[in-house]
């Protein structure tokens, strides 16, 4: 289920503001109505996040058409998430509903596209804009099915909520667990909206860093399959995938991660391979892509030290929905590292203030290099990026609950723009119940 607008781009900003606070008074009403409902209501949450993100990306050595030199915005978005429990008998049935708003703060017409608002037809950035949908659950024994608005995280179509407001889907999904360890996952996906849109519409594919969006170009069904098991006390776990963009490309992922305890260390191993190709009618042409990736870590107090490596084989660069990232080992929300050819290696390391006493304290710095991209310019194509993160959120008192978070990032390359980065995220989140 799914109510939208009929401008995909945005709404106006009294509709807006009219259907949040509708969601808000249902948040705090639907409880004390239907209280005798049993599980339904007992088992049901609602949490309202407000979160301001300012972005900005200076770009140099611009390659491509596109010789804008800056994109820079701030915007404040608020995403409420009301979750019913399920109905009491041998088949259960809930409703998960989503509402989410975007106001622009700030933007101009020589910094948009961002990702954090919508454009609109005349290159500037629009006031406002909003999304609702629903999902109805059904749960029967440790299997659950959900028709509707979904945000699902799987290994060949990750979450990613990394801009003001999440993207979502239209369509199933079906989850089991009810074999010991094992879990299984099926879905059709429909349509998708996008990080910075009202409505929703077909899915476009993206290889490499290249979004490939036109007329003819795109597909109504987004198929996948998977299974993961867990064993060895859930320290070591495998799994099968497939996944197809209906005449685009189809995908098959594989998947092993172990995890064990060495004196004070706990040592962790991820292993993946991707293995795509195009399909059905090839609206985008022959796609032959394959992907390896292998991370090794090791965690100490709050100490955690990863290393990991990247390669890419075929013909292709690697294929996904955009604009997602993808769970690729060295795939971060700047460079991809995913092109044709390419070969990357990453080092990265975080650390838990909790362990110094100070709880909610992170920080993360990584440094990825990369080498033997295949342009097409008779050079080989290089890029390195270094990321910095610093999080806090605060653990008591009056802003228990807020947070903030600091992104800097330098990103070189010879073959495509340099970036330099910047992001700050406050978030806050309140549970209505």
């Amino acid at each position: 289920m799914r109510l939208k607008n009929n401008n995909k781009r945005h709404v106006m900003h009294n509709s807006m503001i009219s259907l949040l606070a509708f969601s808000i008074g249902s948040a705090f009403i639907v409880p004390s109505v239907f209280a005798a409902d049993g599980g339904f209501i007992e088992d049901a949450t609602a949490t309202l996040q407000a979160r301001n993100y300012y972005f900005s990306r200076d770009f140099s050595d611009i390659v491509g058409p596109n010789q804008q030199s800056k994109a820079e915005e701030w915007a404040q978005g608020f995403i409420l998430k009301v979750n019913s429990g399920f109905t009491q008998g041998a088949v259960g049935f809930g409703v998960d509903a989503i509402g989410m708003l975007g106001f622009k703060l700030d933007s101009g017409g020589g910094r948009v596209n961002t990702g954090l608002l919508p454009t609109g037809s005349d290159g500037n950035a629009q006031d406002d804009y909003s999304r609702l949908g629903a999902a109805l659950k059904v749960r029967l024994s440790q299997t659950e099915l959900r028709i509707g608005e979904l945000t699902p995280n799987l290994p060949v179509l990750a979450f990613s909520d990394i801009r003001l407001l999440p993207p979502t889907y239209q369509g199933l999904s079906v989850v089991s667990n009810d074999i010991a360890g094992l879990t299984l996952q099926a879905g059709q996906l429909r349509s998708g909206s996008l990080l910075n849109e009202a409505g929703d519409g077909e899915m476009f594919a993206k290889i490499g860093y290249t979004p490939l969006r036109g007329a003819g170009l795109s597909s109504d069904r987004f198929n996948y399959a998977g299974a993961d098991y867990a064993f060895d006390d859930k320290r070591t776990s495998v799994g099968v995938w497939y996944a197809q963009l209906e005449d685009i490309y189809n995908q098959r992922f594989y998947s092993f991660k172990h995890s064990k305890p060495m004196g004070g260390w706990m040592i962790g191993a991820n292993i993946g391979f991707f293995d795509s190709q195009e399909d059905g009618d090839r609206l985008l042409g022959n796609i032959d892509n394959q992907a390896a990736f292998s991370q090794i870590s090791a965690r100490h107090g709050g100490h955690t030290f990863m290393v990991g490596y990247q390669a890419m084989f075929g013909d292709d660069a690697f294929p996904r929905v955009f604009n997602n990232i993808a769970p690729l080992g060295n795939e971060v929300p700047t460079y991809e590292f995913a092109e044709k050819d390419e070969r990357s290696w990453q080092a990265r390391y975080d650390y838990d203030f909790a362990a110094l006493g100070v709880p909610g304290l992170v920080a993360t710095v990584r440094y990825m290099t990369s080498d033997n991209v295949d342009t097409g310019k008779a050079f080989e194509g290089k890029a390195h990026e270094r990321d910095l993160d610093l999080g806090y959120t605060v653990q008591s008192g009056l802003f228990k609950n807020v947070g903030i978070r600091l992104r800097n990032v330098a990103a070189r390359s010879n073959y495509r723009s340099d970036i330099d980065e910047n992001r700050l995220i406050l978030s806050y989140t309140h549970t209505l119940f």
